[in-house]
């Protein structure tokens, strides 16, 4: 059995991160699958790197990502918030160098939503005078 050294939540726009910290020598899962074969651009592989690299912590621990909701881009933003939340748990000498990069701060925004009577969330129907 494989224990869990630290579990983060990671949040961007409605995607959604679990990320659990194991030890190991640094193979980062999502979804069940390989973090270069999952996301489609290196620069999404680079997103979810890159509290590791601050942290100097890339080879120590194996990382298993469970994400849902939001595209990919909203994905790796909500994984890079998990794991730097995650080893946060690990290590707290950490936060210096994580908040000052603002990896420990949620994105917060997010779609608006669309109201009745108009035609998207600010769009409003033609207004016709005559």
């Amino acid at each position: 059995m494989v224990k869990n050294i630290a579990i983060g939540t990671g949040r961007r726009k409605t995607a959604t991160a679990r990320v659990f910290l194991r030890e190991g020598s640094g193979k980062i899962t999502v979804n069940g699958k390989d973090i270069k074969d999952y996301f489609a651009t290196a620069e999404q592989v680079n997103v979810v790197n890159q509290p590791l690299l601050v942290t100097s912590s890339a080879n120590k621990f194996d990382i298993l990502i469970n994400v849902t909701g939001g595209g990919l881009n909203g994905q790796a933003a909500a994984c890079l918030h998990g794991i730097s939340r995650a080893l946060l748990q690990v290590d707290q000498d950490a936060r210096a160098s994580l908040k000052a990069n603002g990896y420990l701060t949620r994105d917060s925004r997010m779609v608006e939503r669309k109201k009745y009577g108009q035609k998207g969330a600010r769009r409003r129907f033609q207004f016709s005078k005559r």
